[in-house]
């Protein structure tokens, strides 16, 4: 990426900069997963001071138990919990000896830890593996609602969360890559977290595909399904593709080390394409952070990187 930003990207930082603490739409109240989101667009372009408002309200919205509701006044679930965490962390690696007093380092890496031991009591229930369920329900990972069956987005997510923290080699870690790999299907891309249902196999989609790609970054196990599932989303993605599905899909294609030639153009017209329709924050903050490409705080085992 160039030095100097491209219009488009100078226009959305600036917009979430104003408001990093954002919901899903803007007439709608804040919310932990945009706001998370947001903070890390804004640390991955070193803006981190205009990134610390949201990583203050996040910290105010982090319960006793060390979990992160949806939005105020909504403390369960708490599958937030784990956005909340990457976005701490990130500010916590980039941060600069002068900045460190300011973002209220020793606070975040606090708030992390209590996350982190949150997000470690938390397992979704195994069940009895079935044929007429294509995937391995026995492995645990994490569930969207506590109590419930894992699935493989609020997987994936705790997956980066607790990479992103350090806790790359922990059981529940390896067990949460385990999950994510055999929900892939065997000719690429996955979806909510099904493989087959009663002998049906289901297709793809593209953001749960680009999330696993980011949360598998470095693994070198099912690298045949992994290799197919970045060629899904290369056939799959262009200038069209809505702008949540095109900045998850690209992020996991850098995480992989598929950036394609056109990933600028594609989020300009789908930033274009955003302002038209209205402030969408949650949609910029995306669009920002999937324009950092290999160097986004998201992509954690990228070439030369300390995890």
């Amino acid at each position: 990426m160039a030095m100097v930003l491209d219009r488009w990207l100078a226009v959305a930082l600036d917009r979430l900069a104003e408001r990093p603490v954002c919901g899903y739409v803007a007439a709608h109240a804040p919310a932990a997963e945009p706001t998370s989101l947001a903070a890390l667009a804004l640390i991955a372009h070193a803006r981190l001071e205009a990134a610390q408002t949201a990583l203050g309200w996040l910290q105010q919205l982090q319960a006793a138990d060390g979990s992160v509701g949806v939005r105020a006044g909504e403390p369960r679930p708490g599958w937030p919990t784990a956005l909340a965490i990457c976005a701490w962390q990130a500010a916590i690696d980039r941060a600069t000896d002068d900045q460190a007093h300011a973002i209220g380092r020793d606070r975040l890496a606090t708030a992390v830890k209590r996350g982190v031991e949150w997000l470690l009591a938390i397992e979704g229930v195994a069940l009895k593996p079935t044929p007429a369920m294509g995937h391995d329900p026995s492995i645990v990972g994490w569930p969207w609602v506590a109590s419930t069956h894992s699935w493989l987005e609020p997987t994936a997510w705790a997956v980066l969360a607790l990479r992103a923290a350090g806790q790359g080699d922990h059981l529940r870690t390896r067990d949460g890559l385990r999950l994510i790999e055999d929900r892939l299907l065997a000719t690429g891309g996955c979806n909510y977290g099904n493989t087959s249902v009663l002998g049906q196999v289901l297709r793809p989609h593209i953001q749960p595909t680009g999330l696993a790609l980011l949360a598998l970054s470095g693994r070198a196990t099912a690298i045949g399904k992994v290799a197919r599932s970045c060629d899904y989303l290369t056939k799959t993605l262009d200038g069209s593709t809505a702008a949540l599905s095109l900045s998850y899909g690209l992020m996991g294609l850098a995480a992989q080390h598929r950036i394609p030639e056109q990933l600028n153009d594609w989020l300009e017209t789908a930033c274009a394409r955003t302002l038209r329709q209205g402030k969408n924050l949650h949609a910029l903050a995306l669009l920002s952070l999937a324009a950092a490409g290999d160097r986004g705080p998201l992509v954690l085992y990228r070439e030369g990187a300390p995890r």
